[in-house]
């Protein structure tokens, strides 16, 4: 039987005999091995950016057997063969296990050739023995090593805890409540153990499992379903993925300060504590007030009225003018505030300041870009209401006129065509009444038009949501009903009349003729009247020119119509002319029409008269519309003066924030005189405002006079506002770290100078790539090791570098120097960003590890620290401050009392939670 042993005498390095037996006697075993050791390997694999898939195939070549031995060693192997054929595999699988050897490990039966091979249990054997010697060999608690001090470390962690009794490396593990008591004692945030069950193992194992993979970044190694379906779980698997618990949670960090350094960092802490406390108050105030604003812009119920529908966009104007310009300089001194105190935080070594979820500036920035966007939206919806209102008034007072006219033609017309006078008249009568009723049809067809027009009129209405469309539809539809009962009212006069028309035989062609030529002629007068008396809406001179023309066009039709009316006027005397002459009966009254030569002159004056008004109205509306052109106008060259004059001033600050000369104090002082320069221009945008408030009044929609509305011009003054205020802050913090960091003049031009040399996009900022040129430039040596650097690299170095990190130059190292300097990871660097970078590599700042040194010295080098010790050696307010934040101390040597001050000073650092 094959079999391996070490020459060690530790009890961790037992014969495997029995390794080899079991796993002939229980193939599950081999199962779980295959799996723990797979994850084990690849859990150190992947640090060199590799791993394994087959254990027994893929350290055939020996290629990643030697790299796994030189990531877990940290030392190098000899070089590897590269060639594909069986002797090289075997000679790197050789360099491999000579190393193993050398490390004091003495391999029995177990030679390259079987690892070439694929031999399972060869493989397994090695990897156990790789597992002995560099996962359990070093571990020690109470002088007792390998196995034995593991299990004395589980026993001692988990013995709180109820229904765990650790005895052994199988059985004791089966229920998983060994795995959750272990993460529980150290993190016990991260598992509810009050809500396990021991006869629940499944869910326990795989609780354990899932936590230790998401927060321990321990590799899940094994299967829960694998460790309850075995009697006796494997024991090496069990003790492999347990070490790793157990090098996960033994670290500790020691460290040396004295007592002034921690009121020092104390002190720092308590103000940053307040200033973020500011900001996220002036945060949530901002952010509240953009809540409340948004549902009341994004309300678009719609009024029914001009005047009330006016009055919401002077509520509008007023949001513009009084209660939004305060919320925008609160927005600007927000994100001066949060600059300068990340500014402060880097200073003192802290970590950048997080606002709480939903109060980042870029949420405010955000919400602020939904407040206007929703802002725009509602000024389009009310300007478009006004439109749709003011078009509705016009449509209702247009139904209400052709109604009223139509209602006055017809009052009457029922009980007309309901009359039998034909039952008793004379022949001629009769033949009168025929003649009279082939006018009154002519008449009524041409009114059909009228009433087309009259229900459009209502349809229309109804389509635009007309607040009074009921009694628009009421109206129309007794209209409707009306016409179609005089219609069927016509045709059954008409043929009561052809019945009797064979009794009828004369017939006066005068009166008829009249009745023809009069009738169409009273339409036209009517149409005229209605013509002249209706009322219009323009919005441009363009548009008044076209209703003059055709007003012009109209009058010139009026000789025309008054030798028809002429014409009309002479039938009728006609008539009577033979009625005295020939003494006929039916002198008097035309049997055709109601339409007397009276009627015919009266709508004639009427027409005349209302011409010289149409005049006058068309000329009122020339001289406002010439008016409103004149406002457009100037609103125009005001605009096209300030617009450009902003984009101007942008590009000039620009300039300024990047080809800076002369002292920080210089360009700062240069700057406020530039700020107070633009302020001065305030006086020429409110003038513009005003010009923009009386467009608005007049309804002016569009100006063809500039591309610039008073919206883009807000905006850019805004912009320019919160451009140079954050200019002057750059700068402020500049002299802030100047002065904290004792940098020269010299430095701080040297570090623009190259900073400017490689931002050839003047942008103000350094993509990654410009960034590594700007910092090489400056003599920074860019290397994979996160200790100071000498410079220099030999080949073999390199070459080690390569394999193990997977990358040909110092990406590691640029990659933590870009989470200094980049800590939103937004892909650029700021060059105030790149100034504290600068000067935090040469100052001497405090640490973790140096408050800790300092609270050690204070407790008398214990690992813990009392209430009193703290109230003697601090002053009251800082001592108070750490007693409220310290922890309890859980140690072994463990007081009533004891406070935990290595977590608390971590904590000041970012490094956990305080």
């Amino acid at each position: 039987m094959d079999h391996y042993d070490s020459q060690q005498t530790n009890d961790y390095m037992q014969p495997e005999e029995d390794w080899d037996r079991d796993l002939l006697l229980d193939p599950a075993w081999e199962k779980q091995q295959r799996k723990t050791f797979t994850a084990w390997c690849n859990s150190h694999l992947r640090k060199a950016g590799t791993q394994i898939e087959n254990i027994e195939e893929d350290f055939r070549d020996g290629l990643k057997l030697m790299l796994l031995l030189e990531v877990i060693s940290g030392e190098r192997l000899a070089k590897p063969e590269r060639g594909k054929m069986r002797v090289h595999k075997i000679s790197n699988v050789n360099k491999a296990l000579d190393f193993i050897a050398s490390k004091g490990v003495k391999l029995v039966s177990i030679g390259a050739e079987e690892i070439v091979d694929g031999n399972v249990k060869m493989t397994l054997g090695m990897i156990w023995t790789i597992i002995l010697r560099f996962a359990i060999q070093d571990i020690s608690v109470e002088e007792t090593s390998a196995k034995e001090g593991l299990l004395l470390w589980c026993q001692r962690k988990t013995a709180p805890y109820k229904n765990v009794n650790i005895q052994n490396f199988h059985i004791s593990w089966k229920d998983g409540l060994g795995f959750c008591a272990l993460i529980h004692r150290h993190r016990p945030e991260l598992i509810d153990y009050g809500k396990l069950r021991k006869d629940d193992p499944l869910t326990n194992l795989n609780t354990a499992f899932d936590v230790a993979e998401k927060y321990l970044d321990i590799p899940k190694m094994l299967d829960a379903e694998d460790i309850v379906g075995t009697a006796r779980p494997d024991e090496k698997a069990i003790m492999t993925y347990v070490s790793s618990f157990y090098h996960a949670f033994s670290g500790a960090q020691k460290a040396e300060t004295a007592a002034n350094r921690i009121c020092k960092v104390l002190a720092v802490n308590q103000e940053n504590e307040q200033l973020m406390e500011d900001y996220e108050k002036l945060a949530s105030d901002l952010l509240e007030w953009i809540r409340r604003t948004i549902p009341w812009l994004e309300n678009r119920v719609p009024e029914n009225t001009m005047h009330a529908m006016q009055q919401k966009l002077e509520d509008f104007r007023d949001y513009r003018r009084l209660h939004k310009p305060p919320k925008v300089q609160e927005k600007c001194q927000l994100e001066i505030n949060f600059n300068t105190l990340q500014t402060k935080l880097r200073l003192s070594n802290r970590p950048a300041f997080m606002p709480s979820e939903g109060r980042m500036v870029s949420d405010i920035n955000s919400a602020w870009g939904c407040l206007e966007q929703v802002e725009k939206g509602y000024e389009e919806w009310l300007l478009n209401e006004i439109r749709r209102l003011e078009r509705l008034d016009h449509l209702a007072e247009k139904f209400r006129q052709k109604a009223a006219i139509h209602e006055a033609w017809t009052d009457g017309k029922e009980a007309m065509l309901r009359q039998k006078d034909y039952e008793t008249a004379t022949l001629s009568e009769i033949k009168a009444l025929l003649k009279k009723h082939e006018a009154f049809e002519s008449d009524l067809a041409a009114h059909q038009d009228r009433v087309e027009q009259i229900a459009a009129i209502a349809q229309e209405l109804n389509e635009l949501d007309y607040y009074d469309s009921p009694s628009v539809n009421a109206r129309c539809q007794k209209i409707c009903d009306q016409w179609d009962n005089l219609g069927a009212l016509t045709q059954k006069r008409r043929e009561a009349l052809e019945r009797t028309e064979k009794l009828l035989e004369t017939i006066d062609q005068l009166y008829l003729e009249y009745a023809k030529r009069a009738a169409p002629f009273n339409n036209w007068m009517e149409g005229a009247m209605e013509d002249l008396q209706d009322t219009f809406i323009v919005h441009t001179i363009e548009e008044i020119q076209g209703l003059t023309t055709a007003h012009e066009q109209f009058k010139a039709t009026l000789p025309d119509a008054d030798k028809e009316r002429l014409a009309i006027l002479g039938i009728h005397n006609e008539v009577s002319k033979i009625v005295q002459t020939y003494h006929v009966n039916m002198a008097g009254t035309n049997p055709y029409t109601t339409i007397t030569p009276q009627e015919i002159n009266g709508k004639w004056d009427h027409v005349r008269q209302l011409v010289p008004r149409r005049d006058q109205a068309l000329t009122e509306e020339h001289a406002r519309q010439q008016h409103n052109e004149r406002l457009r106008k100037q609103f125009g060259a005001q605009a096209n003066v300030i617009g450009p004059w902003i984009q101007t001033k942008m590009e000039e600050i620009g300039r300024i924030s990047i080809e800076m000369h002369g002292t920080l104090e210089d360009q700062l002082s240069h700057l406020r005189q530039y700020e107070k320069s633009i302020v001065n221009y305030k006086p020429k945008i409110d003038q513009l405002e005003g010009d923009y408030q009386l467009i608005q009044e007049a309804l002016i929609f569009d100006n063809k006079h500039t591309n610039y509305t008073m919206e883009h011009i807000r905006v850019g003054w805004e912009q320019l506002l919160t451009t140079i205020a954050r200019t002057i802050n750059e700068v402020e913090n500049q002299i802030l770290t100047r002065d904290a960091k004792g940098i020269s003049q010299e430095q701080m031009s040297e570090f623009r100078a190259s900073f400017n040399h490689f931002d050839r996009d003047h942008s103000g900022t350094l993509g990654p790539e410009e960034f590594k040129a700007c910092l090489i430039s400056l003599g920074y040596d860019i290397g994979n090791d996160p200790q100071k650097k000498t410079g220099m690299m030999d080949t073999d170095d390199f070459r080690a570098c390569l394999i193990s990190m997977g990358y040909n130059m110092g990406e590691a190292e640029f990659a933590r120097i870009m989470s200094i300097v980049d800590p939103n990871r937004l892909g650029v660097v700021t060059f105030q960003a790149f100034i504290d970078f600068m000067s935090r590599e040469t100052a001497d700042t405090d640490t973790a590890d140096q408050v800790m040194a300092s609270f050690k010295i204070l407790a008398g080098d214990k690992n813990y620290i009392t209430v009193d010790e703290l109230r003697r050696e601090l002053p009251p307010d800082q001592a108070e401050y750490c007693i409220a934040r310290m922890a309890p101390y859980t140690g072994p040597d463990a007081v009533p009392g004891a406070l935990d001050y290595m977590s608390f000073s971590t904590a000041l650092y970012g490094e956990s939670d305080l």
